[in-house]
């Protein structure tokens, strides 16, 4: 399979009432060619699809969901639909008039307009025509377009209205049906009962449920039997028998048919209403962004619906306003808080040239900022994306829950099939059990006959089973997880980070912006007697001026601080791991450690011991030097985070080693170790050798995670088991690492890693729960002991309990307060 046209793509996916049902999706979609693989979250109803763009298209993908009875919606369209209220129209032909108009624009797809609401939808390309231009467009013909504010949840909002909707006619029947059976039980018989109830069902087993029979024939049909085909059997062939019982003398199942249809709509709608809070983070995170802009047109300002916006405009945001996208300050300084994007409730300075994120809000000050990503391209677009993906994507766990949740089905079946042909070849042995239950519990009763006892302990069975407690275990630990990472600037890319994360040994840091401020500053200069400090600086920082480093970029501030003005190099050139050299003034220019100078025949063991203080002071000391003549030392220190000694003093408390990769020289390397309390320091290691020292404390610890900026060590990060990215942002090279700290502390870790053992610990919790629920309640069902309509409440409650158990996960402390627990 060709890496180079491996593409991921995401999906909808409607028509799923199961983990069957996506395990079936998934299998399906794994054993085509090209697909490299498929993820298929029953939780969030969403697919995350990796493939082979040169072997197949999406259109592929969508077609082998359709056969199997789904429908699968692509998230990849250059179109954007939006509804606008359309103001002044009075007839018919106004709205036709409008509609005409708006499908001659170039970049509209198509255009509908809805005289009755006033309404219009159109489906347009963003990147050809813009919602101000319709406006304009329609109102240069009489007519107002308005922007229509849209309701985030109206997906959720609308599979849980039918979803109520459906359980309440169905608990409406069943309530009437119950109360008859009372009456007629225990008060009065009730003549043409058979037949009143016999109707009543009817909307129950084929209105309301008969898109559960739906799906049975779907799951039967594609030889993966699901949930639902257990519940169209307990609810199907009752409410046959029982229409029998109006012409037979047979006992009448209708009641416990309508009953366990009942219950099992009940904890759908219950499962939908938990689920959705289990979302809600992604929510939360989608009405967080401002809905207008206000830009710069022509002189003007006019105010233009966020999603209108395009790069290149310049926004107006003034104090208590949200910022509409990620851009740049290019007028005016303000206080933003940034809560929404790092956790961290004090606002954050930012002036002319600073990047500013898109949702968070300008406390104080006016800024002007110019649009840098809009779309899918911003922060927060990318935070839901890596969000998403977490939600989509599996613990190693849960592979097996997977792969044993494939045979439960079948084996149910089995069971039912063997309790059913067991009652009536045993009967005798079985009547012995049920007469010991009836003596304490009540719905257990002996008087009956063999078959009606196979019968109703048979669809017991059917509908105790409970595959979706197993299938919900961890997509709703994730859900829940990944939201409360994101509310602390904690961004998991997968489930299996989490796994390993639980297990980590070791964990390496990079020196520079990640136990540091990653901002060095110069803070001593050591000049030969005949050499003025200007001299110094000024050759210094002019050759620096051609280097990328941060240290170059210390060098070259106190330069502008001092007012010196910079010269121009020639022939610059940097060698790895020693310095740079270059030509200024027509004289070569070295600066660099002991090694480029030695290589050089540069003299400087008189200030050997100036060398030796400053590095053991923790700051790194470069030397430079004219010609072949020594000029001096100049060091620079990059101050250490306020957070960092007692997040790694934490990390040892719990057990777990850290290290630290850097380029500085041994002495220098160790000072900041020991200022840190780094129990094992590796210095000198050239760029391209942190790989190498990452195996190699995996060779050491087993499990490694590896920090790090996510750009420059973005090799040592794959080459860890988990892999770290930690920046401040929209710097934030998101696609780099598992896991990504928006806030660039690393007191993060220590809450990345309880909120990696508080998910895993549920998730096992989950499987606990689910298992002991199934292995417990299937026994008792098969000897009898348990009603139907009790098997479909357990049921339902099996479910729930899973849900909610993960929704608990909120209530767990996972701030850096640096508890070693």
């Amino acid at each position: 399979m060709s890496s180079e046209g491996i593409k991921q793509v995401g999906f909808r996916i409607e028509g799923m009432t199961c983990t069957n049902c996506s395990n079936t999706i998934e299998k399906k979609l794994n054993a085509l060619d090209g697909i490299s693989s498929a993820n298929i979250n029953i939780a969030t109803e969403k697919g995350l699809v990796q493939y082979d763009s040169s072997i197949l298209s999406v259109e592929d993908i969508v077609r082998t969901v359709d056969t199997l009875g789904y429908k699968a919606i692509p998230d990849v369209v250059d179109t954007e639909k939006i509804t606008l209220k359309i103001n002044g129209m009075t007839c018919t032909a106004c709205a036709n008039r409008i509609d005409k108009t708006l499908n001659k624009v170039d970049g509209i797809v198509v255009a509908n307009v809805n005289f009755a609401a006033e309404k219009v939808s159109v489906e347009y390309n963003p990147k050809q025509v813009r919602i101000i231009d319709m406006q304009k467009k329609i109102s240069s013909i009489g007519y107002e377009l308005e922007v229509i504010e849209e309701d985030i949840g109206d997906e959720d909002n609308e599979k849980m209205n039918k979803a109520k909707k459906t359980m309440m006619i169905s608990g409406i029947f069943t309530s009437i049906i119950m109360g008859l059976m009372m009456i007629h039980m225990f008060v009065t018989p009730i003549p043409g009962y058979l037949p009143i109830t016999a109707a009543l069902g009817l909307p129950i087993i084929f209105g309301t449920g008969w898109h559960v029979h739906v799906g049975s024939w779907k799951a039967i049909k594609n030889k993966s039997p699901n949930m639902d085909v257990l519940v169209t059997l307990g609810s199907l062939p009752p409410y046959l028998i029982g229409l029998m019982g109006i012409f037979l003398p047979i006992q009448s199942f209708i009641e416990m048919a309508t009953t366990i249809m009942t219950f099992h709509l009940i904890g759908k709608y219950l499962e939908a209403n938990a689920k959705g809070r289990a979302s809600q983070a992604i929510k939360k995170l989608l009405e967080m962004g401002a809905k207008t802009a206000k830009i710069i047109v022509d002189g003007e300002e006019i105010e233009i619906p966020t999603k209108d916006l395009q790069v290149g405009d310049v926004m107006i945001i003034r104090p208590g306003e949200k910022v509409p996208t990620d851009g740049i300050v290019v007028d005016g300084k303000g206080l933003l808080d940034e809560s929404m994007a790092t956790g961290e409730s004090m606002p954050v300075k930012r002036q002319v040239g600073d990047e500013v994120i898109g949702a968070t809000i300008n406390k104080q000050g006016l800024l002007k900022v110019e649009v840098t990503k809009v779309g899918k391209e911003t922060f927060l677009s990318q935070v839901i994306k890596m969000m998403e993906e977490c939600q989509g994507s599996k613990v190693p766990i849960q592979e097996f829950a997977d792969r044993i949740t494939g045979y439960f089905i079948p084996a149910i079946l089995l069971i039912t099939i063997g309790t059913f042909i067991s009652f009536n070849v045993f009967p005798e042995f079985h009547l012995s059990i049920i007469r010991w239950g009836s003596t304490f519990l009540p719905w257990v009763n002996p008087d009956m006959t063999p078959l009606t006892l196979a019968f109703i302990t048979a669809t017991a069975v059917l509908v105790i089973s409970c595959p979706c407690a197993l299938g919900l275990g961890t997509p709703t630990a994730l859900m829940v997880g990944s939201g409360m990472g994101a509310e602390n600037g904690i961004l998991i890319r997968n489930g299996e980070a989490i796994q390993t994360f639980k297990e980590v040994k070791a964990i390496a840091f990079d020196k520079t912006g990640t136990i540091t401020k990653g901002k060095p500053e110069v803070t001593d200069l050591i000049v030969v007697d005949e050499v003025r400090e200007n001299e110094f600086l000024y050759l210094a920082a002019t050759i620096e001026n051609g280097s990328e480093h941060p240290l170059a970029h210390a060098i070259i501030e106190k330069a502008k601080l001092d007012n010196i003005k910079l010269g121009e190099v020639k022939d610059f050139n940097t060698i790895v791991g020693k310095g740079v050299v270059g030509s200024i003034d027509g004289e070569k220019v070295l600066v660099g450690n002991r090694k480029l100078m030695i290589e050089n025949n540069i003299r400087f063991e008189d200030y050997e011991e100036d060398l030796t203080r400053l590095e053991e002071e923790a700051k790194t000391a470069m030397m430079l030097s004219k010609g072949d003549k020594f000029l001096g030392i100049i060091a620079v220190s990059d101050p250490i985070k306020e957070d960092s000694v007692e997040a790694i003093r934490a990390l040892e408390a719990m057990g777990i080693k850290t290290a630290m990769i850097t380029g500085d020289n041994k002495r220098t390397a160790e000072a900041i170790g020991r200022k840190v309390g780094i129990s094992h320091v590796i210095s000198e290691v050239l760029p391209d050798g942190k790989v190498d020292e990452v195996t190699r404390l995996q060779k050491q610890y087993g499990t490694v995670a590896m920090v790090g900026d996510g750009i420059n060590d973005a090799p040592a990060l794959k080459q860890a088991n988990v892999g770290i990215a930690i920046g401040t942002g929209t710097d934030i090279a998101i696609e780099a690492a598992d896991v990504t700290l928006v806030r660039g502390e690393l007191s993060g870790i220590i809450s990345a890693i309880k909120l990696s053992r508080a998910i895993f610990t549920k998730i096992k919790q989950n499987y606990f729960w689910a298992w002991f629920y199934n292995a417990f309640f299937i026994p008792v069902a098969a000897l009898g002991l348990l009603h139907p309509m009790l098997g479909a409440a357990a049921m339902a409650v099996s479910s729930l309990n899973v849900v909610y158990n993960s929704l608990r996960l909120k209530r767990v402390n996972i701030s850096a307060d640096y508890a070693t627990n």
